[in-house]
């Protein structure tokens, strides 16, 4: 079995190459949707999470309002810590638990763990290669703003509030450039994905 930790920075195009991936049959471990899970109504990480923050970063119903709270800690540099406190390692636990579950029942499957903090954390210790979706700054930022409908002043926050790119090509196996079209972008992921297949 072969772990791959696929990351890059914000909006860089990781969730496509990761798509594109899982098309070809890899199984894919998106820390995303395991973060959803884990701050879900009645999960304890939500309960730290509003003792901190409080109830404003609550929906109605009683769900987190990930919009708040996103505007609250890519504000702040204390609060964003304070965030990762409280969800990193249980987003951790998660995903070994889920690769574990790939190591004991689909054994032969190429696992991806989709995770834009991978290298910032001890995710980076389970993978057997990183593959890094690079794109130019400015390229980066315009995709941010449209994606997430944010004011360049917003979206630099975001941007800045991650490890910058030329410490995460440090960490890097393989890189994946994603300034091109669509085609280009898979033609480079196929070619990856052909060298995993003959080892």
């Amino acid at each position: 079995m072969k772990i791959i930790g696929l990351t890059g920075g914000i909006a860089s195009g990781k969730s496509t190459v990761s798509s594109m991936l899982q098309g070809l049959g890899a199984a894919v471990i998106d820390a995303d949707i395991v973060a959803r899970k884990i701050v879900a109504k009645g999960q304890p990480a939500l309960q730290d999470i509003v003792a901190y923050f409080g109830k404003e970063v609550l929906l109605e119903s009683g769900e987190l309002n990930r919009k708040m709270l996103g505007s609250i800690v890519f504000k702040d540099a204390t609060a964003l810590k304070k965030l990762n406190e409280i969800t990193h390692d249980r987003i951790t636990e998660e995903i070994q638990k889920e690769i574990n579950w790939y190591k004991k029942y689909q054994p032969h499957r190429v696992i991806i763990i989709d995770a834009a903090l991978l290298i910032e954390t001890d995710l980076k210790d389970a993978v057997d290669e990183i593959w890094l979706v690079t794109i130019p700054k400015d390229q980066q930022k315009f995709r941010l703003m449209e994606r997430d409908r944010l004011t360049a002043l917003e979206a630099e926050g975001r941007m800045i509030a991650q490890m910058p790119m030329e410490e995460k090509l440090s960490y890097a196996d393989k890189l994946i450039n994603n300034q091109g079209s669509y085609e280009d972008l898979e033609k480079q992921v196929k070619k990856l994905w052909g060298m995993i297949e003959k080892t």
